[in-house]
C-alpha cells in the first residue's frame, strides 16, 4: 500500500480512535468495573494483610511500571488492576500511594497521572525541571531529536499545525514521509503512530475537510516534560536570534514553566 494511497483512504473507526489517542473499547470496559475504594475500604483491606504482603504488591507495581516506561507509553490504570494488583485492588489507593513514595525516594521519578478520566499515567525524571532541563532538550538519540524537531514547529506555529506542514519541515531536513528512512524506517508511521500512543502528539482529523486532512498539537507527556524555553533557546542558537524577538513564544514558554508543573500522581492535567 503507498502512501498516497494510505492517505487518501478515510480510516475506520479503530484507526480513528488510534489517532486522537482513543483506546479499545474492551480496556475501557475493563476500567469501567473497578470503583477506586474509599479510604475506610482500604483500611479494613490493609487489616486483612501483613505488612510483608502489601510491600511485595507495592514492588510489583513498580517493576510493571518501570519495564512499560522503557517504551514511553502511558500506563491504564486498567491495566495495573488486571494484571498485577488483581485481588489486591480493595487497597489499590495505598499500593499507588506506596509505588508513588517508592519511584520518588529511591529512582528520582515523580509518578504523574497525565489523564484523570482515563487514568493514564507517566513517570517523570525529577530531577530534569529542577536545572531547567527536559528528558529531549538534547535529543540523546536521533529518534528524540525527530520529535523535538515535530514540537519545535508545532510551538512556533501557535500550537496547532496541519500534518502537510510537519512533511515538508522533514524533507526539508531529508527525512521524507514517504520514503523508508536508514534510520527511522516508516517515518510517517513513527510520527503519526508512535509519538501519538507515547502522548508526545496528538494527531487530530480536520473536520469538513476533502480530501481528508489532519493536525498535529503537542500531546499530554510533551506537556509536562518538553521545556518551552529549551525549545526557544535551541532555535535561538540555530537561527542566530535572541530567543526575546519572538515575544509571543517567549511570554507563553516561561509563563507555562512558571506555572504547569506537576506535582505528584494526584496532579489532574487539564
Amino acid at each position: 500500500m503507498t502512501q498516497r494511497k494510505r492517505l487518501s483512504n478515510t480510516p475506520s473507526s479503530s484507526q480513528a480512535k488510534r489517532q486522537s489517542g482513543a483506546f479499545p473499547a474492551q480496556d475501557d470496559d475493563d476500567d469501567v468495573t473497578f470503583t477506586q475504594p474509599s479510604s475506610t475500604q482500604v483500611q479494613r483491606g490493609l487489616e486483612k494483610l501483613t505488612p510483608a504482603q502489601v510491600d511485595q504488591k507495592t514492588a510489583e507495581v513498580v517493576q510493571f511500571f518501570l519495564v512499560k516506561a522503557q517504551k514511553k507509553i502511558p500506563i491504564r490504570r486498567a491495566d495495573i488492576v488486571k494484571h498485577v494488583v488483581k485481588e489486591y485492588k480493595n487497597i489499590y489507593p495505598e499500593i499507588i500511594k506506596r509505588a508513588t513514595q517508592t519511584f520518588d525516594k529511591v529512582f528520582g521519578l515523580k509518578l504523574v497521572e497525565i489523564d484523570t478520566k482515563n487514568h493514564l499515567y507517566i513517570l517523570v525524571n525529577k530531577l530534569d525541571p529542577v536545572e531547567g532541563d527536559s528528558p529531549i532538550s538534547a535529543p540523546a538519540n536521533p529518534k528524540m531529536g525527530l520529535l523535538f524537531q515535530i514540537l519545535s514547529v508545532v510551538f512556533m506555529k501557535g500550537g496547532v499545525v496541519r500534518e502537510n506542514v510537519i512533511w515538508n519541515t522533514l524533507k526539508k531536513l531529508r527525512v521524507d514521509p514517504g520514503e523508508k528512512h536508514e534510520e527511522f524506517g516508516d517515518v510517517k508511521k513513527v510520527v503519526t503512530e508512535e509519538f501519538v500512543r507515547q502522548k508526545y502528539l496528538e494527531y487530530v482529523r480536520i473536520p469538513h475537510t476533502e480530501p481528508v486532512e489532519y493536525e498535529f498539537r503537542w500531546g499530554q507527556r510533551a506537556e509536562i516534560e518538553v521545556s518551552k524555553p529549551k525549545i526557544l533557546e535551541f532555535l535561538g542558537e540555530l537561527h542566530e536570534v535572541d530567543p526575546k524577538s519572538w515575544s509571543q513564544q517567549y511570554r507563553e514558554a516561561h509563563a507555562s514553566q512558571n506555572s504547569s508543573q506537576p506535582s505528584s500522581s494526584s496532579s489532574s492535567q487539564r
